[in-house]
């Protein structure tokens, strides 16, 4: 038996309970194995894949507060430290009903590679809780956040580990979070990314995954002799990825016709107009059914279905496993040529094979959403050093990170025989820097 099946089959006998962390890292260990076949002897006696899938340490903790109607409420928060082989721990904080320990397992293990593609000083980690936002005043969800973040704070730092926003953890959440840690600790550190600008955030932070996704998918296409210009887009999501996404899109001579929440999607033939989806969104929290009520040329749909869309490149911006086996079938059908993840492992593992082998050019997540991380690691660096970038120093920085990471992920798919197999190119690449760091450091 390979090096590779040997862990994977231990990996799954110790998580089987946890889905999304299994499939992660198995398709992360199969799109590995020419670089571990090529180094299996010293691999094996360092035990890099056992280390590697284990994290280094994970909390799971009671968090009590207190509703609007004086009931005490109790939710489970998690925070998985993963790898911090080459910087502190980096990672989000996932606020939603459905967060367990499996799905931040699953996100922690891919952010190390995610941050290792990044090029910064930054390791992977995952943190979030079984609380659902939605529906909540501003004084629970600050009440929320000040017990979420006692707890929590024993276990971060500016050095140490530093968490950041993911779903349902937007600036209001970043912000309550960030007061309390400062009340507790008493130190006023870069500990949290995706602050206020008031008190040490940094511009294009809130654009960074979405603008991010689009300078990669630019850079693909003009490696394959193709331009954004006039090309057409199909979006899932309504946060800020998708977003900020279609911004840019449109910016570069795209048209981004459909956007999509967890009830419904809009198809918009003349191009989503970006200034009504925030108001709605971000302004007034509300469901796409408004964003259709107010712009004739929409049409609102139940359900899913952004796939079926004629579109040139697809960017799945939503959650987890939301393209599916039929609806890669659909894009191939339609002649999507590109599909850029902008939200974590979107595309199950059977779509993206079927993506891969009809000659759908396909970029991850790993790679294509590292923006919103990439940008958070540029904040803590402005933290560090006490100073605030201007937008277009940030956005400079950030286009140029993204364009490397492309071409760094092509280069690592070329050197391992795999040309064109952009997830195992991001794999390869970000295994090796985190491995040699390992591999220095000796065991720990």
């Amino acid at each position: 038996m390979s090096y590779v099946d040997e862990v994977l089959e231990i990996v799954q006998k110790k998580n089987a309970d946890q889905p999304e962390f299994l499939q992660a890292v198995t398709e992360v260990l199969d799109s590995l194995r020419p670089v571990i076949d090529a180094n299996e002897e010293l691999y094996r006696k360092n035990a890099i894949l056992e280390r590697i899938t284990e994290p280094d340490r994970q909390f799971v903790f009671r968090v009590p507060w207190v509703d609007d109607n004086g009931q005490v409420q109790v939710n489970r928060g998690f925070r998985v430290q993963f790898n911090n082989a080459i910087g502190p721990y980096k990672g989000g904080l996932r606020l939603h009903p459905s967060v367990n320990l499996g799905i931040i397992k699953f996100l922690g293990f891919e952010q190390i590679f995610k941050n290792s593609l990044t090029t910064l000083p930054i390791g992977g980690g995952k943190g979030g809780c079984d609380f659902d936002p939605k529906g909540k005043s501003d004084r629970e969800i600050m009440a929320f956040c000040q017990s979420f973040m006692t707890e929590l704070c024993k276990y971060i730092g500016a050095d140490v580990d530093v968490p950041a926003g993911d779903i349902g953890t937007g600036a209001r959440e970043i912000g309550f979070m960030f007061g309390q840690y400062k009340r507790i600790r008493g130190m006023y550190e870069g500990v949290l990314t995706g602050k206020g600008l008031t008190y040490g955030g940094s511009l294009v932070r809130t654009e960074a995954t979405g603008y991010g996704l689009l300078y990669l998918t630019q850079e693909l296409m003009k490696c394959h002799g193709e331009s954004m210009e006039g090309k057409t887009c199909v979006v899932s999501g309504a946060g800020n990825v998708a977003i900020y996404a279609i911004q840019k899109a449109h910016q570069m001579g795209a048209k981004c016709v459909t956007c999509s929440d967890s009830t419904g999607w809009i198809y918009d033939p003349e191009g989503i107009d970006v200034e009504l989806l925030k108001e709605v969104k971000e302004v007034k929290r509300a469901r796409l059914t408004e964003y259709a009520a107010a712009r004739s040329s929409a049409e609102y749909h139940e359900g899913r279905g952004v796939w079926q869309i004629k579109c040139d490149i697809a960017l799945p911006c939503a959650t987890q496993n939301e393209l599916h086996l039929d609806d890669a079938k659909q894009l191939v059908a339609n002649g999507c040529k590109a599909v850029c993840e902008g939200a974590n492992m979107p595309t199950t593992l059977d779509a993206t094979k079927y993506l891969q082998e009809n000659g759908v050019w396909f970029v991850g997540g790993k790679a294509a959403n590292a923006g919103g991380v990439a940008t958070s690691a540029l904040e803590m660096s402005q933290n560090s050093e006490r100073l605030s970038w201007s937008f277009e120093e940030v956005d400079a920085k950030l286009q140029n990170i993204m364009v490397t990471i492309y071409h760094n992920i092509d280069d690592a798919a070329k050197r391992y025989g795999v040309e064109g197999d952009y997830v195992a190119g991001a794999n390869i690449a970000g295994f090796e820097k985190v491995v040699e760091a390992m591999l220095a450091q000796g065991v720990c």
